[in-house]
């Protein structure tokens, strides 16, 4: 008999039909997940979390008297439904006397590329472009950072200097599980998403990599320690952060004081994602979160990270990604491609502090290859390209899946995960590091 499931795959969805003998286990969201009251829009749980904010002050009170402010908004690459998002936040700016020519919206980009004024209309709404005057950081630009010390674990401290000059500084985003912070959001508005080149490649280090960093791992996580004392020096007056359900509906508002209110979001994310197993399993099947996720390679890598937490060692991970828009960045791509298979990538790592730009999404590759076979499976870019991007590219799910079987044995234990990297999967509730989970020392650098 074969189960059919159903992935998140580009703008639309996969359907897969996995043959028995399979044990097949499905770890996926709740379809809806409604808000407090069903009487209620996520417009007005917007307002109210505005005007009743968690350990802050309402933010039209924050704004009284202040000449001019600015808010942070994640880029293309993560979903933050903006055009609910962003209307209150500025009509209560405005409606608190800071004038709309002295609002302006500055796009986290951290060390993605710009997006065009079609993708900012996309992005923001097509009317929002066209009102106030939107910035699109650029990390690369050593002129337009101002450098704040250095943190505890040796990040230099490099933010954009048009956040650090506003008057009232706002931040949005989605929560979410992350493969390095432990969850997105909050504090990652500031760092890595306004902050300097040097500052990332710190952040996003070989060393750093391999010390308690994972998928909803906050405490003892250095990186997150680091990105929010990162953020608090910086300053952010007010945070504005949603989570969203498997239909990417708002499921939960939260605003207010950087780190009460991100705590705050970041449970209620964790008891809508965690899903566990009581056992590894031999094969997951996994989506690459579905657009705009799944759009390149370089984001796509998450996918891979979350079913390594759930798939025994020696077990094959099938990735299913679209792949719009190709590998990803160029640094990404040529570094990549240049690889001479994991093993080797690794022993690059062991000689130098940084091999390159994007070097840390390639590294989590090599650290899911250390417990499973990766296997991918794509629409964007043809299997004799996939052969170098450090995955044995398949041709088709159904018979990639007859192959892991035929490898795997009889009755192989096969887990889906179709939100891919949205869903926070476990082996019995345990949050795993992606790496190896050492120690890492502080550097004794003062600032942070």
């Amino acid at each position: 008999m074969t189960t059919r499931v159903t992935l998140d795959y580009g703008s639309g969805q996969l359907t897969i039909g996995i043959p028995a003998p399979a044990q097949v286990t499905i770890l996926d969201k709740a379809r809806a997940t409604p808000t407090r009251d069903r009487e209620r829009s996520p417009t007005d749980d917007i307002e109210d979390a505005l005007e009743h904010p968690i350990d802050a002050a309402p933010l039209a009170e924050l704004a009284q008297d202040r000449t001019d402010a600015v808010i942070v908004v994640s880029d293309s690459t993560r979903p933050v439904p903006n055009r609910r998002l962003l209307p209150p936040v500025l009509e209560t700016l405005q409606r608190a006397g800071i004038p709309r020519e002295r609002i302006r919206l500055l796009v986290a980009t951290g060390l993605h590329r710009a997006a065009s004024a079609e993708e900012l209309r996309e992005l923001l709404g097509a009317e929002i472009p066209e009102a106030y005057t939107v910035w699109q950081h650029d990390a690369h630009d050593t002129s337009m950072h101002r450098s704040l010390g250095t943190s505890r674990h040796g990040i230099p401290i490099e933010i954009d200097r048009r956040y650090l000059d506003a008057d009232l500084r706002v931040i949005t985003g989605l929560i979410e599980p992350h493969l390095m912070a432990g969850y997105s959001g909050g504090r990652k508005a500031v760092c890595p998403g306004l902050a300097s080149t040097a500052a990332i490649r710190v952040a996003h280090s070989a060393r750093m990599l391999e010390s308690k960093l994972g998928p909803g791992l906050l405490m003892g996580n250095p990186l997150h320690e680091d990105l929010t004392r990162i953020a608090r020096l910086a300053g952010v007056d007010f945070m504005l952060n949603v989570s969203l359900d498997r239909d990417r509906n708002i499921s939960g508002v939260f605003a207010g004081d950087l780190e009460r209110a991100f705590e705050a979001g970041a449970s209620f994310v964790e008891r809508e994602s965690m899903l566990t197993l009581n056992e590894p399993c031999d094969l997951v099947l996994v989506s690459g979160g579905g657009h705009p996720l799944d759009a390149t390679f370089y984001q796509a890598i998450k996918g891979i990270v979350a079913a390594a937490s759930i798939v025994r060692e020696g077990g094959i991970i099938l990735l299913c990604a679209a792949l719009s828009e190709g590998i990803g960045g160029a640094e990404f791509t040529e570094l990549l491609l240049g690889c001479e298979g994991p093993e080797g990538f690794e022993r690059q790592l062991e000689q130098r502090t940084f091999v390159g730009v994007d070097q840390w999404m390639i590294q989590h590759l090599c650290q899911a290859w250390r417990r499973a076979e990766v296997w991918l499976y794509t629409t964007g870019v043809s299997e004799e390209l996939a052969a170098r991007m450090l995955v044995r590219p398949v041709s088709s799910p159904e018979q990639a899946l007859e192959a892991a079987i035929r490898q795997l044995g009889s009755h192989p234990r096969i887990a889906v995960l179709p939100q891919g990297p949205y869903v926070l999967a476990t082996v019995q509730g345990v949050k795993r590091p992606v790496g190896r989970g050492v120690e890492l020392r502080p550097t004794g650098a003062s600032g942070g």
